[in-house]
Formats: C-alpha cells, sequence, structure tokens
C-alpha cells in the first residue's frame, strides 16, 4: 500500500499537509491524527494538499469536514489543493465543494490565505 504523509509549517498558524498515495479507510487514521496534531499545536490555517494522492474514500472525508468543524471553532479554515478531475469530483458530487475552498495549486491556496512562505 503506497501513501505517504507530509506536514509543513508555512507561518505561525498556517500548514500544509502533503498526502500522496490511496487515502482510505487504511490510512485515513494517520491523517486525521496528523490534522489534529497541527490543529492542537495552534494551527489555524491548514492547507491539505491532494496533489499526490491518487485515491480518496468516505473515510478521507469524514476526516476532512471533522477538521473543518474543530478549525472553524478557532476561526480557522481547511483548504485544498487538488488537480485531480477525479478527486474534485468526489468534492462536487458530496456538495462538499462548498464546504472547501479547492485550489488547483499549492501556491494559490497559499497565497489566499495572504502569507508569505518561509519555505517551498
Amino acid at each position: 500500500m503506497n501513501f505517504d504523509i507530509k506536514t509543513e509549517q508555512i507561518s505561525d498558524d498556517a500548514y500544509v499537509i502533503s498526502l500522496a498515495g490511496e487515502v482510505d479507510l487504511y490510512t485515513a487514521p494517520e491523517f486525521k491524527q496528523q490534522l489534529l496534531e497541527v490543529i492542537g499545536q495552534g494551527g489555524k490555517n491548514v492547507i491539505v494538499d491532494f496533489t499526490s494522492t491518487t485515491f480518496i474514500d468516505s473515510t478521507t472525508l469524514g476526516v476532512l469536514v471533522g477538521g473543518v468543524k474543530r478549525l472553524r471553532t478557532n476561526d480557522g479554515q481547511l483548504s485544498l489543493v487538488c488537480s485531480d478531475r477525479n478527486i474534485t469530483k468526489i468534492f462536487e458530487i458530496t456538495g462538499l465543494d462548498r464546504v472547501f475552498s479547492i485550489y488547483a495549486s499549492r501556491d494559490e491556496a497559499v497565497s489566499n490565505l495572504g502569507i508569505s512562505q518561509t519555505s517551498s
């Protein structure tokens, strides 16, 4: 099973979580743990980068919805980076494209936060 997760702090309260491979029932718990850890460390603006992701399932959507709820109570936001049409279609079909800001590139998502990136 190919899955990789990388977290990067790009400002005091902004993080990018990059996921690669398949994010499903088996790998979503690791993603959830990482997301909760970032929020626990004071992350208010979290970008989840699906650029290298090949598959997501309903478990992944559940983790994202839980994350956005938790962030909103702290005036935070969860943004997504996704250029894969098959994955963006999942968000459209479920109506979650209205819950999350979805960007085609990481740079676009970061610039929308209005912060300057400390590293790339």
